[in-house]
């Protein structure tokens, strides 16, 4: 039930969110603290209940923003919430570009081919014992995780973890969640591994704006953090070498000893599909109805390839669409349970072929076949179906199956009408060259890897490694702010050839940057107006004056609950300010709380609303309470090893 297409959910809490809005603004101080406290219930009421996109609910809190300029005088203000000069400064931070610089970097060290040769070592070194490949895949992710995006990583060694499920025969079940989870973990172990670290600096800059000299707070090096994250993540490998056989599912994902593609598909996902070629007679009342006719009937076929002449064959890339028309002669290359096959070529009067002749080329295991790839969170497929972006035709992606929530859904089930999820796994017959091609598309994750293609750029490995050394020396060696030294080594992979600029562009997630840059006005809306500073003193009169430890415990369990309903961006943008004016009012040190929140928004294990945890869902088969079980151990772990690290360094 709905009212004008929205959920009764979301009206019910939009009602309850706007009561607590009405509710405050009756007891701050000013009216300016009103308008912020509004603007951010807003904010978590559109990031909790996803009424709209994350990025597009940040541009909007934006816009408000700006708006009140123009709309002062109706809302009793002086002046707008935030002076219209600096609206956009958040394009241009520091943690904006640095965000950029490492999402090219990651993608310039990928496309050398550096994943497949790590799956080949991590083979050769933990051989085939889950005990030992565990921590090997989880120490190495997490590595790489502390210098790049974590989603980046985890989406880097998803067909990596493949891989070696494949070759090991353990099922990707038993390996995706520790490698998730150590991606997620290794965030913490550099200022330059998880976007709230990235941003943290800035905030605190922000906030010394609004602070006497004698208070300002000095910024954090790039292994400040070091030593947390490195307990953090060893504490995460420890808790799945021996506890992973308790929590982790025993099956499940797309592990074990597929001795053939087919097999694999057959006994992964119940896909017991074949390919035939079927002529069309003239006389058929087939002759004149579309592919979509066809496909949507009773029968559960695929229409791959139409030979349409000699040597004219149409597939794949911008080859058929629904609306294709069969004519007699044609030649159709059909998948699809043998029986449904031939049911559907007697019912018709076709002709089925036992061996491809037509197709012999076309749809050789060299040139075709059948592939996995996964929806993840930042595809702009989310929430669209495969009709509505003409997959088959745009893409070269024939959809055989979905596979969601642990089912597999085939032929017959409507999988094409359905609108995809982030984690969706789909499986889908396509030509190797256009799964090369999808690689390089952000909108998905390409778990198949042991294809025919030709290697990326294998030549280009030294080059990827001398910018990325340059790039990081600058860092720890030279006073050049942040982003300038991450953006040498990108660029300097873009001057090498590592990377073309197109592909340097398509390697940006521009839907995190639009996140990031559109919050930190709303940052510097609620410490310049005094609202951070308000709810700094209202939490200490409601929970009195408890040892400092305890107030720090109590701002990482709300940073975690904030980054379990909304992204973790938006809960540091909202909790550092916060938490530097409870600090302040204790006379704690303002910095270290700050750095609680960063840290704790990487706290995200429980349920799988973290970018990681939802890529990771579908390619291995997990439900949320496969999270909730392992995760909810790893939420009290990492509180707990995070404060007493704290607590002993600061």
């Amino acid at each position: 039930m709905s009212f004008l297409n929205i959920p009764v959910k979301q009206i019910v809490a939009a009602t309850i969110f706007a009561i607590i809005a009405l509710y405050f603004s009756t007891i701050v101080p000013t009216i300016q603290i009103a308008w912020v406290m509004g603007i951010l219930i807003l904010t978590i009421y559109l990031f909790s209940f996803e009424v709209v996109g994350v990025d597009v609910a940040a541009i909007t809190v934006m816009v408000l923003l700006g708006v009140s300029s123009l709309l002062a005088p109706y809302m009793g203000l002086e002046a707008g919430l935030v002076n219209n000069q600096h609206l956009f400064n958040g394009f241009s931070s520091n943690a904006v570009i640095s965000i950029i610089a490492v999402m090219i970097i990651g993608a310039g060290l990928d496309k050398t081919g550096v994943m497949g040769k790590m799956a080949g070592f991590i083979l050769k070194i933990g051989g085939t014992t889950e005990g030992r490949i565990i921590p090997i895949i989880s120490g190495t992710v997490s590595f790489i995780s502390s210098f790049m995006q974590n989603v980046g990583a985890a989406a880097l060694f998803i067909p990596v973890v493949s891989r070696i499920s494949a070759r090991s025969g353990i099922p990707m079940s038993r390996l995706l969640m520790p490698m998730g989870f150590c991606a997620i973990l290794g965030g913490t172990v550099t200022m330059v591994g998880s976007s709230p670290l990235i941003l943290l600096n800035d905030l605190i800059l922000n906030s010394n704006a609004a602070l006497p000299a004698e208070k300002q707070m000095a910024t954090w090096g790039l292994f400040s953090v070091t030593p947390i994250g490195l307990a953090l993540v060893s504490t995460g490998i420890l808790y799945f070498v021996l506890a992973g056989r308790f929590v982790l599912p025993a099956s499940g994902g797309k592990g074990g000893n597929a001795t053939s593609p087919m097999t694999y598909f057959r006994e992964t996902y119940g896909l017991d599909y074949v390919m035939n070629e079927v002529l069309v007679p003239s006389e058929t009342s087939l002759v004149g109805k579309n592919l979509f006719d066809i496909e949507h009937g009773e029968y559960k076929i695929r229409v791959i390839a139409v030979q349409q002449g000699p040597g004219d064959i149409v597939m794949g890339h911008n080859g058929l669409s629904r609306e294709f028309t069969v004519r007699g002669g044609m030649v159709l290359g059909v998948m699809g349970i043998q029986s449904e096959v031939n049911r559907w070529a007697n019912d018709w009067g076709l002709l089925v072929r036992q061996e491809l002749k037509s197709f012999h080329e076309a749809l050789s295991a060299t040139k075709a076949g059948i592939a996995e790839v996964v929806i993840p969170p930042s595809s702009d497929l989310v929430n669209k179906s495969a009709r509505d972006v003409w997959m088959r035709k745009t893409m070269g992606l024939s959809m055989i199956g979905l596979h969601r929530g642990g089912k597999t859904l085939q032929e017959g089930d409507g999988i094409r009408a359905m609108p995809l999820q982030a984690g969706d796994t789909l499986v889908v017959h396509t030509s190797w060259e256009t799964l090369a091609r999808i690689e390089k598309d952000r909108n998905f994750v390409v778990v198949t890897t042991e294809y025919p293609r030709e290697e990326l750029r294998p030549n280009k490995v030294g080059w990827a490694a001398l910018f990325f050394v340059i790039a990081l020396s600058m860092v720890l060696f030279s006073d050049l702010r942040l982003s300038v030294a991450l953006l040498t080594g990108a660029v300097g992979m873009i001057l090498s050839g590592v990377l073309t600029i197109d592909e340097a562009y398509q390697a940006v997630s521009w839907k995190t940057v639009f996140l990031l840059a559109s919050l930190i006005p709303l940052g510097a809306a609620v410490e310049t107006s005094g609202t951070a500073a308000w709810i700094a003193r209202e939490v200490l009169a409601a929970i009195g004056t408890p040892p400092t430890w305890v107030l720090q415990g109590v701002i990482a369990v709300l940073a975690t609950f904030f980054t379990l309903v909304m992204s973790n961006v938006g809960a540091t943008v909202l909790l550092v300010p916060l938490a530097i004016n409870i600090a302040l009012e204790v006379g704690a040190n303002p910095a270290v709380f700050a750095l609680t929140v960063a840290i704790a928004t990487s706290n995200s294990f429980l349920i799988p609303t973290h970018q990681v945890n939802a890529l990771i869902m579908g390619p291995a088969g997990y439900r949320v309470p496969d999270f909730m079980r392992a995760g909810g151990i790893m939420t009290l772990l990492f509180l707990i090893v995070m404060m007493v690290m704290m607590n002993l360094i600061f």
